[in-house]
């Protein structure tokens, strides 16, 4: 009988991509999904490391988990992700029934760790300090049958004083752009017509080779590429962010009008402090000219409150630069204290209740200007990819019987779909009838249902396990074993 498996994943895009890559590991080796209300053979937890009280909340989960297992000989804990690269033994040392501590660059370790760790019956901790295998290259079992996570770099060359990333990730590297593109040629031919490009700092990719204009390329590459209908990418730095990618956005179709573009602070002299390369007038100014190419461009954005020695005048710069933004929506943060950061260590750290009295007040404006960017849409006809039910809420409610979907910009968008036979995977166009600060809602009856290859796919799929063998080389030599057998606000913090 095949053991069991369930990925516990938290924090960013980056660690979502890497539990799609976990599950097919396991997959691969094995085991199957839990089934829900059964208790699992294996728990993986892929942790974060960049949130407050990650590790208090880590070590709570598994004081849980640990209570099962000793009810459940044989069953095996694994804790892999930023976490696990920061703390490595400490987690062996406070939680002596974890059976393995794995790192971000050698997640293709796991099934033979757990397997030396139940011949040794003793804990494996394997923390290496570079990668070994690009995530790309190893099996995948995608959340998602018709969109997908393509990562074209892995780690960070920022030193954002907040960001602890860079240290567990490590320096960044990219993939070769034929590689990139056989990887996205070999998902579309697998039934998926959205791509997300991934990097820790996506629009910096080509630093390695030496091209600074790589990632306007590759976004126009993709848009040769038959039957991929969506790209998006997230998340940029302002500071790399040139015209040559906002010119590849506007002219390439199939790269969507949405772009995550970090702010983390309206203040000058904060920004100076967080060592983010660029000040309020160059973030302005970019989003500026991509609402100039891109009129109908929706912008998001991270932004942090209460950083060490934040004035009221510069929380209020903040605000200011929100206003102006007109940002769809953002995510907020309240400073996280994260020890191995220079910020941590930075004098004038503010009072818990300084940063929550701002971190509301920024919450309502963020509303604000998000709900009063949502109505500018309504009665306007929009084309929608249909969410798939059990990942995307679905059926929005059973008296209305709406179902979810994503625009072009990236809004969510609730629409009735009539008398229409509506799969996830297929294109919608509607006309918006009201909007909400977080969503729009079209209860009008579709104008257009298309039937398309990636709704026969998901339909071909139900009930079925798909794991993809990675088909992608990295285009660098791999270290120390041979290659196994293939991306939020990357780190929302970027």
């Amino acid at each position: 009988m095949a053991k069991t498996y369930e990925v516990r994943t938290y924090g960013c895009q980056m660690n979502v991509h890497d539990s799609e890559r976990l599950s097919g590991l396991l997959e691969t080796a094995g085991y199957e999904p839990v089934q829900q209300g059964t208790t699992p053979d294996l728990v993986v937890f892929n942790t974060c490391a960049v949130r407050e009280n990650a590790d208090n909340k880590l070590y709570g989960n598994l004081g849980h988990v640990a209570s099962v297992k000793a009810q459940n000989p044989g069953m095996q804990i694994a804790v892999g992700g930023c976490l696990a690269q920061k703390d490595k033994e400490t987690i062996t040392r406070r939680a002596p029934y974890v059976d393995v501590v794995f790192g971000t660059h050698n997640i293709g370790s796991l099934p033979v760790l757990l397997e030396r760790a139940r011949i040794e019956a003793e804990s494996q901790v394997e923390i290496l300090d570079a990668l070994e295998v690009f995530p790309s290259t190893l099996p995948t079992k995608r959340d998602s049958v018709f969109a997908a996570w393509v990562s074209i770099s892995v780690g960070c060359n920022n030193t954002c004083t907040f960001c602890i990333v860079p240290s567990l990730r490590g320096k960044e590297k990219d993939r070769r752009p034929g590689d990139i593109l056989a990887e996205i040629e070999a998902l579309v031919a697998d039934g998926v017509v959205e791509v997300t490009l991934l990097g820790q700092n996506v629009n910096s990719y080509g630093v390695e080779f030496g091209d600074r204009q790589a990632f306007s390329k590759l976004l126009r590459a993709c848009g040769e590429i038959e039957g991929l209908e969506r790209v998006r990418f997230t998340s940029p730095h302002p500071r790399d962010f040139t015209d040559d990618v906002i010119a590849a956005m506007a002219e390439t179709p199939n790269v969507m009008p949405q772009l995550h573009m970090p702010l983390q602070s309206g203040s000058d002299r904060v920004l100076k402090a967080m060592r983010r390369s660029y000040r309020r007038d160059k973030f302005l100014g970019i989003l500026e000219r991509v609402r100039s190419a891109m009129p109908e461009a929706a912008i998001t954005t991270d932004i942090i409150v209460g950083f060490p020695g934040e004035t009221e005048e510069d929380f209020q710069q903040t605000l200011e630069v929100v206003r102006e933004a007109r940002f769809s929506s953002a995510f907020t943060f309240q400073y996280s204290q994260r020890p191995g950061t220079p910020a941590a260590d930075l004098p004038d750290q503010l009072p818990k209740a300084v940063v929550q009295e701002r971190y509301e007040r920024l919450a309502t404006l963020v509303d604000e200007v998000a709900w009063a960017e949502s109505r500018r849409l309504e009665g306007q006809v929009v084309e929608l990819l249909v969410a798939d039910k059990s990942h995307a809420g679905g059926r929005k409610d059973a008296e209305t019987q709406r179902l979810s979907g994503r625009a072009r910009d990236n809004r969510l968008v609730h629409f009735a779909p009539g008398d229409h036979e509506v799969r996830p995977g297929d294109m919608v166009i509607t006309r918006v009838t009201h909007a909400a600060p977080h969503h729009l809602v079209a209860d009008d009856a579709p104008l257009e249902v298309r039937r398309t290859r990636a709704g026969d796919a998901w339909e071909a799929r139900q009930g079925k396990t798909d794991v993809r063998p990675g088909a992608v080389g990295l285009g660098m030599p791999s270290v120390g074993v041979p290659a196994p057998l293939p991306p939020a606000p990357s780190c929302s913090l970027t």
